[in-house]
């Protein structure tokens, strides 16, 4: 059994290739041995970092490990030790610990997933001005608590759905430079040299804390509400959405509508009706990350385990939503009362 996200058919509504690339198992694994080169040419071997690069490892090599270890990072550590000349094998992982090794390859995973997401966010809002700009001044019928009130633009409705990706867009922009960090803690977060870290994080394009993040996780959780803020507000354009398309409103009409096995006559608002279901699926799994705020002392396993089958589920939750938003977009076929 696969979650919807990777499903051979669900997947088919609720999948997003592009993002899952980004955060995928090969990706995480690539992201890991940029860690662990950058920390041997930081202690001084090029020889090394360049053995490291060249080493063949499969996501599945690490399967076993992740079962008896817990984390990844031991597995791959033997299997670099494997592929490398036993002279180099000093410059591998010395001083790190799995957490720096796995938090720091996320970190280089945020990096590419929010430049997609900035794009997207940015493309969502052309979309956007671009359908004011030709349905703008057409009129609907204001509704408040699902009441006929007074009437009102296109434009005035379009904008709610809008307005918010701009904060969203300045908040993102806030929260990255906490998310993009090097985590060099050591065992016990004490951290490695500040040079070492500094040559490192250079090499990674990631900023250096003052102290690596091992048990101060607020930066994900605030990195988890922004997730669920996008789908939520894409999510009220697909309820929306949804209402306006209904029989008997008609204040929209989609051009490609999704079918009915019994009532061949349909069109269902099927991608407003998905930006609703995700924004109800994040909006859950925020208290899951708040939950994991909880790393008790130095070091937690169990809430850090926990990150992992929440945030890579909510990113790919919020990625979909943005091109479910934009497909809906460009499907308006007219909009305002007939």
């Amino acid at each position: 059994m696969s979650g919807v996200f990777a499903h051979p058919w669900k997947g088919g509504l609720f999948a997003d290739p592009e993002i899952a690339d980004a955060f995928s198992p090969e990706a995480e694994l690539a992201a890991m041995l940029r860690v662990e080169a950058a920390h041997a040419r930081a202690l001084g071997s090029e020889p090394a970092a360049i053995a490291i690069e060249a080493v063949r490892v499969m996501p599945q090599d690490l399967r076993a490990g992740m079962g008896s270890d817990g984390v990844p990072v031991p597995a791959l550590v033997r299997a670099l030790k494997e592929q490398i000349l036993p002279d180099l094998h000093p410059f591998v992982h010395k001083g790190l610990t799995s957490q720096d090794v796995v938090d720091t390859a996320q970190a280089l995973l945020f990096s590419n997933v929010n430049a997609l997401f900035e794009k997207r966010i940015s493309n969502l809002e052309m979309a956007f001005s671009d359908l004011i700009g030709r349905e703008g001044s057409a009129l609907l019928m204001g509704r408040t608590r699902m009441q006929a009130a007074l009437a009102i633009t296109v434009a005035d409705r379009v904008e709610t759905w809008r307005m918010p990706l701009d904060g969203l867009l300045t908040r993102l922009n806030g929260i990255a430079p906490m998310l993009t960090v090097l985590s060099a803690g050591g065992p016990v977060g004490l951290g490695l040299p500040k040079a070492h870290c500094q040559t490192m994080g250079q090499a990674l394009g990631l900023s250096v804390p003052v102290k690596a993040p091992h048990a101060m996780r607020q930066a994900l959780a605030d990195y988890a509400s922004w997730l669920s803020l996008v789908t939520g507000s894409l999510g009220k354009m697909g309820q929306d959405v949804a209402l306006m398309a209904q029989q008997g409103i008609d204040e929209l009409r989609l051009k490609n509508g999704g079918g009915s096995s019994a009532m061949p006559h349909k069109q269902n608002p099927v991608l407003a009706e998905l930006l609703v279901t995700l924004a109800r699926f994040n909006a859950t799994q925020v208290s899951a990350m708040h939950q994991a705020l909880v790393h008790e002392q130095e070091r937690s396993g169990a809430a850090w385990s926990l990150e992992w089958m929440i945030l890579p589920q909510m990113v790919q939750a919020t990625g979909r939503a943005l091109t479910a938003a934009r497909t809906l977009l460009d499907s308006i076929d007219r909009i305002g009362s007939s």
